[in-house]
This record gives structure tokens, C-alpha cells and sequence, in this order.
């Protein structure tokens, strides 16, 4: 055996999109286009396309706990993204399996509801997520729906999106990421929170387009990336960003069905990146 280096790994747990736009197929995009290894545990299936949600289906948690094994005892990964998670006995099944693994940094984005308005995973979820996966969390990733939901108010502005922040650290996250992409505005802005409630505004603007199917999937993998790679949170965060920026820009144009469409994820692919197998 004379291997010498090794590609940065990123693992992500999340539900399959039959329409290629977001869930696992985003992720495992975005996750290749950025020069890293890509490793699935689906969680759910969906019938979905860019007009909406037809269909979820659960899969079986002791199915994702076999998922879990297979990938730990062979391909450790270097960092974790976590997406839909459908059911409480879910969210069970992967913290269980995660909290031994405290060194591994996870990025969570809590999808609750597709870019179609569709409600993703069942409401009894929501409770279970947040007792048992946000303290494992390294940090969160809501869009400003989700964030109501989370902190149970209305957000609708960006001091909206401050409050929502602060009420999402105190149920017990390290950091968490309020994502504007919903805001009225031509220049968005995201709120980074971390838990002294020292808070970072990222800015962007917006683009005219229904092309944004997976966004939010595509940012947080991203940030699991560019974590893996070696990047600090708030690089990880910054360049996820702009890959995320740069995903919609080139995809404005671009039919690939009859709703919202979905992102360019490659337009400057990278090529796998080696690391030092020991540094």
C-alpha cells in the first residue's frame, strides 16, 4: 500500500430528488464540483419535479443505520451534511449514530419545506430534530421560513431574521446561518449567528430568476465542502456563498423543466482535490 494522499469526504444525509434539482442530487454535485468525495445516506424519496412535491416516502431507519455502518467502517468522513430528515424515528436513528463521532463538524440545513411551498417532513419532526440533532450541530442552515418555524415568529425582514437567530442559538445550537434568499430586497443579506450572539451579515445580490431549485441545498453543502477541504466556518461560509451566488447567476437562462429550475453547479468545476494522507 503506497497511498500518500487522500480526497477531502463529505458525507450527506438527505432525501433523494427524482427531479435532480436538490436534496442528494444537489448535494452530491455541489460536493463534486468542488473537488471533494461525495457519500450518500438517504433518508427519504421523493416524487418531485420543478412544478412541486408529488410524493415522500420515508425509508426505514434501521435502512439508514445499515447506510450509516457501511459508510463508518469503511470511509470515515471527513464532514457531515445532514438534510431531510422525515420522521422522528429518524432523527432518532441518526443522532444515536452521530453522537459518537463528536470530532466530525456536521452542517444541518432543517428542510421543512420545499422551494415548491410543499411541507417535506412530517410537523412531530420538528421537536425531535431540534432536542436531538441541533446540539450535534456545528452550525444551521434555515431559509427565513424555516427560521419562523424554528423560532416561532414571523420573519420578514432582516431584524426579523436577527430575532429568529438569537431564539435558534438559545434551543441550543453552536451556530446558525438565517438565509435571505426570500427577502423583497435587490441586495440580500444572511445573518451568521454564533452562540455569544456575535452576529456576521453576508451580502449578494439578488438575481431575477426561478432557477433556484436547491439552493439551499447546494449552500449548505458547500460549507460541508469547503470544511473539508480546510477552510475555516466563516471561509466555509463565505465561499459557500459565493459558489451558491455563482451556481443561480449561471443558471438564470437555462430551461430544464417547467417550474423553478435548478442551478448550474458546474460551471468552474474543480478537480478532486488530494490532501496529505498524514499531514
Amino acid at each position: 500500500m503506497n497511498e500518500k494522499y487522500k480526497y477531502p469526504k463529505v458525507l450527506t444525509i438527505a432525501g433523494s430528488d427524482s427531479g435532480g434539482a436538490a436534496g442528494i442530487q444537489a448535494d452530491i454535485k455541489t460536493i463534486s464540483a468542488l473537488g471533494c468525495y461525495g457519500m450518500s445516506v438517504i433518508t427519504g424519496l421523493t416524487a418531485q419535479n420543478s412544478l412541486g412535491v408529488q410524493g415522500v416516502m420515508g425509508v426505514e431507519p434501521l435502512f439508514v443505520k445499515q447506510q450509516l455502518e457501511s459508510i463508518f467502517s469503511d470511509l470515515q468522513p471527513d464532514v457531515i451534511k445532514i438534510g431531510m430528515v422525515f420522521s422522528s424515528e429518524l432523527a432518532y436513528t441518526i443522532s444515536n449514530y452521530l453522537k459518537d463521532y463528536p470530532d466530525i463538524p456536521i452542517v444541518f440545513d432543517p428542510v421543512m419545506v420545499a422551494t415548491s411551498g410543499d411541507q417535506l417532513i412530517q410537523s412531530e419532526t420538528i421537536k425531535t430534530i431540534i432536542e436531538k440533532l441541533f446540539p450535534l450541530a456545528t452550525i444551521i442552515t434555515p431559509n427565513m421560513d424555516e427560521a419562523a418555524i424554528l423560532a416561532k415568529i414571523p420573519v420578514k425582514n432582516v431584524n426579523d431574521m436577527k430575532l429568529a437567530a438569537k431564539n435558534i442559538i438559545d434551543l441550543g445550537c453552536q451556530n446558525v446561518i438565517v438565509k435571505g434568499g426570500h427577502l423583497k430586497e435587490t441586495q440580500l443579506t444572511s445573518i451568521l449567528m454564533d452562540s455569544n450572539y456575535s452576529i456576521t451579515e453576508f451580502q449578494h445580490q439578488k438575481i431575477n430568476t426561478k432557477n433556484i431549485n436547491g439552493a439551499g441545498c447546494t449552500f449548505s453543502s458547500a460549507i460541508a465542502s469547503f470544511l473539508a477541504i480546510g477552510y475555516s466556518l466563516y471561509e466555509s461560509v463565505n465561499l459557500a456563498q459565493e459558489f451558491t451566488f455563482q451556481a443561480i447567476l449561471h443558471g438564470q437562462n437555462i430551461q430544464t423543466g417547467h417550474g423553478n429550475g435548478s442551478l448550474n453547479h458546474f460551471f468552474n468545476p474543480s478537480k478532486m482535490i488530494q490532501l496529505n494522507l498524514h499531514p
